[in-house]
């Protein structure tokens, strides 16, 4: 392996978190953030601060809280923005103001409206007043972005990047926002601005790119081989529009090919599969059964040839293990006469620290999924701890239904919710029965919540299976998810609806 470390800077949770539709809460995203530690990756972007006081909070908390990775805000080049960035970091270990600017022609006129001079002034001013906001910690640092940078004159750009150097940023960020660049491309690129501005060399260069036309990973990796020692990217490729590099494509590229890249990352690559599933289960973001990495077909041999080269030797047809990104069977590891100390400890062993309270809660529904199944899985614990232990700041709750349905009968539901303290009734009689269930909740909310994509699949193998249910909903015209886990499908749906109505809440749209 190469002698030359690149740093994995993730972004899950303020790029990734902008995907349409995936709302997190602030204990949600601090559950993302302990286990994007437990992966190892250098950095963790923790929000953009002044976006709102959720934001601000969350930051603050994860920078409290999650040890090891660095902890950075995002902050436009505003003081405002910068101030707040720092306030919510600075009770890091290791805090980072991440500022930013655009610099192409078409931004410059129609995004901020702001001539050449007067962002290299900006430049200048928010960078010098991040890096003396830094000073204040011994272990603080800033990173500068230049927005659009791929759709940039390089000579101006190349200047806007010296500026931001010279007034004291670490790391500078070259983003391919649009997903306009081609790999190639790309990398000369990131070649001739290492030309144009030799003071790069003194600092970490890195790299965010879009997947608009599906080469954001290949983007990230032409970089990598020009020069670069930072990849901005975000667990299943999630974020605006098509999405950002994906971290589990980008880290196992270069692990599988060290000796070309010459480089390594620090990331646990066993840690990548529980990352990829807590995140799609937050978000609400299903994978896709071929997506490379982490998708259920990735390691999936179909053709006789490819799996007749397998059992013979694993090296013909796959180029990396399941075991190398933490995807092993679903290994029996508790039953119906497991306690409560071999679950507290089976929990610990996947990361969960519990509370007597919550090993309480959770011991109670491990015994109801023990007495229906007869192996207990890795993925039905974590479904469970999903569903039962996760601390939510729910505004509603469901507390019960009632659905009757048939060939012969026109569905009809009742529900109670437990909303923002106060018990409300809600019925519903219409054309099927999960609408009916739906219709029903939004009776007892009292929003008109559309229906825009559902979704149900089993979490393990076998008819005793528990499943999984996703749902997204449009409320007064935006899109939110949904996700919840049961062994009936009815009350998985009923549980999914409400939690995108409370992902709809804490947007304030209900």
């Amino acid at each position: 392996m190469g002698n030359r470390y690149i740093r994995i800077f993730d972004t899950t949770l303020r790029d990734g978190e902008q995907a349409p539709g995936a709302t997190l809460n602030r204990a949600e995203k601090l559950e993302i953030a302990q286990q994007l530690a437990k992966l190892h990756v250098d950095i963790i972007e923790a929000g953009f601060p002044i976006a709102s006081p959720d934001d601000f909070e969350a930051v603050k908390a994860i920078a409290t809280q999650v040890e090891g990775p660095r902890i950075a805000g995002l902050a436009r080049a505003v003081e405002d923005d910068v101030r707040a960035c720092w306030d919510a970091v600075r009770v890091a270990g290791l805090p980072r103001i991440h500022t930013f600017i655009s610099t192409s022609p078409v931004h410059m006129k129609y995004q901020i409206r702001k001539t050449p001079d007067e962002v290299l002034a900006d430049t200048r001013a928010m960078v010098t007043l991040a890096a003396e906001l830094a000073r204040q910690h011994p272990e603080a640092d800033v990173e500068f972005s230049a927005m659009d940078a791929s759709r940039s004159d390089p000579e101006f750009l190349a200047q806007v990047l010296d500026c931001a150097v010279q007034c004291g940023a670490t790391t500078i960020n070259v983003p391919d926002t649009v997903g306009y660049a081609l790999p190639l491309e790309f990398g000369d690129f990131i070649r001739e601005l290492y030309r144009l501005a030799p003071s790069l060399r003194d600092v970490h260069v890195s790299v965010h790119c879009h997947n608009d036309l599906g080469l954001a990973t290949a983007n990230s990796l032409a970089a990598v081989r020009a020069g670069a020692t930072q990849v901005e990217c975000a667990v299943n490729g999630i974020g605006e529009r098509a999405g950002n590099a994906s971290l589990e494509e980008v880290v196992m590229a270069i692990r599988t090919r060290g000796e070309y890249f010459d480089c390594e990352t620090g990331v646990v690559t066993t840690e990548i599969a529980r990352t990829s599933r807590l995140v799609s289960t937050l978000t609400g973001y299903q994978i896709q059964r071929n997506k490379a990495i982490v998708g259920r077909n990735a390691f999936a041999h179909e053709s006789g040839i490819h799996q007749a080269g397998v059992l013979n030797e694993a090296s013909t047809f796959e180029i990396m293990t399941p075991a190398d990104v933490g995807l092993t069977d679903n290994d029996i590891v508790l039953g119906k006469h497991s306690g409560r100390h071999a679950l507290r400890a089976k929990l610990a062993e996947l990361g969960y620290t519990l509370s007597d309270a919550e090993l309480g809660d959770a011991f109670k529904k491990f015994k109801d999924v023990a007495d229906k199944k007869k192996r207990v899985t890795v993925l039905d614990l974590e479904a469970l701890v999903s569903e039962e232990i996760r601390e939510r700041e729910d505004h509603f709750t469901l507390k019960s239904f009632v659905n009757q349905s048939g060939s012969s009968i026109i569905p009809t539901s009742q529900v109670e919710v437990l909303a923002r303290g106060e018990v409300k009734k809600g019925r519903s009689f219409s054309n099927g029965s999960v609408e009916s269930v739906f219709a029903a909740i939004d009776d007892a909310v009292g929003i008109t919540g559309s229906l825009a994509d559902y979704q149900v699949r089993a979490i393990s193998s076998g008819k005793d299976s528990l499943a999984e249910v996703r749902v997204a909903v449009e409320v007064n015209g935006r899109s939110f998810n949904g996700q919840a886990v049961s062994f009936d499908v009815m009350e998985a749906s009923a549980k999914a609806y409400v939690r995108a109505v409370n992902n709809a809440a804490a947007a304030g749209e209900v």
